[in-house]
């Protein structure tokens, strides 16, 4: 993997990047983002969640759009491969997922201004580094002849079996909320799935899956997202197995936070 573009403005983000990814992952060991069950008033206005996510993750999108048709090789075969890869993950995370949340009617609002602000500086930079390097290809990596290279094929399968994992863990923690019945029980234990295994499948979804996209990609736009995903990530699993314990006297004892039989 290659680090120094030539490019003045691209190499000082991708390094800011690098440097926020270091304050994720240590402020991740003091506090929980504030949105959901772990949402607080004590730092200011907290948001409807289905606008929360959106606003947040929109820069992901937009960003990502701007700066990869701003490219020369925006139209090569391997770049819209890539493209496509990202606009399917974003398609999921910045659109369906806000719109297909349930609330309980009448509950305050748990997704923290704070927390749309951090992520959207996250998404922005995500959506630039990418975008740009996809439709640039600064090292002449992404010829028709990297799509049958072994890092990308390997990369691929890992992202799209994280991917199948978010998305069907979400639907599972999704449908425990009867739309029928919007006054039941805000909160359930969730089963089936990959919530046989652990707590927080769809965490371990999105770290797969990245994980999968940074291999696939071979540069350092995709660790660093990995890197903030997991400062974020694997403190809040942690965090969620706590709660659910606490909460339900009855949850499975065999179930681990994150990774099956280990964490």
């Amino acid at each position: 993997m290659h680090w120094y573009t030539g490019n003045t403005f691209y190499d000082t983000v991708l390094t800011a990047a690098f440097a926020f990814a270091a304050f994720v992952i240590i402020g991740g060991f003091f506090a929980q983002s504030s949105y959901g069950r772990f949402s607080t008033t004590k730092l200011g206005l907290n948001l409807n969640p289905k606008l929360g996510w959106w606003l947040m993750e929109i820069p992901a999108t937009v960003v990502f759009l701007i700066s990869y048709l701003a490219g020369p090789n925006r139209f090569e075969p391997t770049s819209l491969v890539l493209a496509g890869i990202w606009l399917l993950h974003y398609a999921n995370r910045g659109w369906f997922f806000p719109l297909a949340i349930r609330q309980v009617p009448g509950k305050r609002g748990t997704f923290n201004i704070s927390v749309i602000v951090m992520g959207m500086l996250v998404t922005s930079m995500h959506g630039y580094l990418n975008g740009t390097l996809f439709s640039q290809d600064f090292f002449g990596q992404y010829t028709t002849a990297w799509l049958t290279d072994p890092r990308f094929l390997v990369g691929l399968v890992i992202y799209l079996c994280g991917f199948v994992l978010l998305v069907n863990s979400e639907s599972i923690v999704r449908n425990l909320r009867d739309k029928n019945n919007p006054d039941g029980a805000e909160y359930r234990i969730p089963f089936g799935g990959g919530f046989r295994f652990v707590t927080s499948p769809a965490y371990l979804g999105e770290l797969i899956a990245w994980s999968g996209f940074a291999l696939l990609t071979w540069a350092l736009p995709g660790v660093v997202i990995l890197l903030i995903t997991a400062g974020n990530l694997i403190p809040r699993a942690l965090g969620t197995h706590t709660w659910y314990q606490e909460k339900f006297p009855e949850y499975p004892t065999d179930r681990k936070a994150l990774i099956p039989y280990v964490l």
